[in-house]
């Protein structure tokens, strides 16, 4: 990658954009530009350009791609609620559909460079009958979530642009203002507490440390990689086993834990019963090198101690 490449982030305010920027804001070869809806939420606002866009606005697309002219763009923004997908499907197509249409054909326009698309898809593009999954197996998805995924996916391959899509599986980490959770620190807090919950036993999937993912989209980034890339972490297990390993590091007790199967939970949205991925071509093209689960979840409660050390509770 040449001096001062252009790396332009969409939603740089959720988790993985949140990793990309303290990632890339102080690499000697990266200009830096941070875009998310609304103000900029990150504590550290240096080392970087930030800009506020809506991506379900064609205009604003094409008016901030046109300022900037990235060189690479990591689309990291979209609406990741499963339910909430299935019952405000119209919301869920404007920002996972055509948003990237949008980006697409922003990117398509810019003649005077060629522009990398870095797109991150899912794991509930596949039905959850044969994982862990390949790059190349079929996808069939069973929730609205993953038809719109699956949607802006041939979206980017029918194109014309250079892209890669990087697929990945329940993305855990820790942000700034920690006002956003995620299985690992939903689970952290509830066994903390004590709380009832309930926990799916027939659900498997291989959770990915939100580091872990940001460097995926990195190497791939500096390598201009191309095609379909699946990035998660390395094991793939239970929910309720993950759950319990989240119990175990954090030296807690899973007697408010109840294990019940998905079909007691009367989501609107059907998941995918087991996905996992196979992360073989990732590591060798890209030099990918995840945490295991359990490394991850330590390093996760490293950081949620200190960011609680920081910030006491009155």
């Amino acid at each position: 990658m040449s001096a001062k490449t252009c790396i332009f982030i969409t939603g740089s305010n959720g988790l993985l954009g949140q990793k990309l920027v303290y990632a890339l804001k102080n690499d000697p070869e990266v200009q830096l530009v941070a875009t998310s809806r609304g103000p900029n939420r990150l504590a550290v606002q240096e080392g970087y350009t930030y800009c506020s866009l809506d991506i379900t606005n064609r205009q604003q697309v094409v008016e901030v791609l046109e300022k900037y002219k990235p060189d690479v763009v990591m689309h990291t923004a979209a609406m990741t609620n499963v339910d909430q997908c299935e019952t405000e499907r119209e919301a869920c197509r404007m920002q996972n559909v055509e948003a990237v249409r949008h980006l697409v054909e922003a990117i398509d326009g810019m003649h005077q460079k060629r522009v990398h698309l870095i797109h991150l898809s899912t794991d509930f593009i596949f039905d959850g009958e044969a994982g862990p999954y390949r790059e190349e197996d079929a996808p069939n998805p069973v929730s609205f979530y993953g038809w719109s995924k699956y949607d802006a996916e041939r979206i980017i391959t029918a194109s014309g642009i250079d892209w890669a899509i990087l697929r990945t599986i329940i993305v855990y980490g820790i942000t700034d203002n920690m006002s956003r959770s995620n299985i690992v620190l939903w689970a952290r807090e509830a066994l903390r507490k004590g709380q009832p919950m309930n926990v799916v036993n027939d659900q498997f999937r291989s959770p990915t440390l939100a580091e872990d993912l940001a460097q995926g989209c990195i190497l791939a980034a500096k390598q201009r990689a191309r095609g379909i890339f699946h990035i998660s972490g390395p094991d793939t297990l239970s929910i309720i086993d993950l759950v319990g390993a989240v119990a175990r590091v954090n030296g807690l007790s899973m007697d408010c834990v109840e294990a019940v199967s998905s079909a007691t939970l009367n989501q609107p949205a059907k998941r995918p019963p087991r996905t996992g991925f196979i992360i073989d071509k990732a590591r060798r093209v890209l030099g990918y090198a995840p945490h295991t689960f359990e490394a991850g979840i330590r390093l996760v409660q490293e950081q949620a101690d200190a960011f609680e050390r920081a910030n006491p509770k009155p």
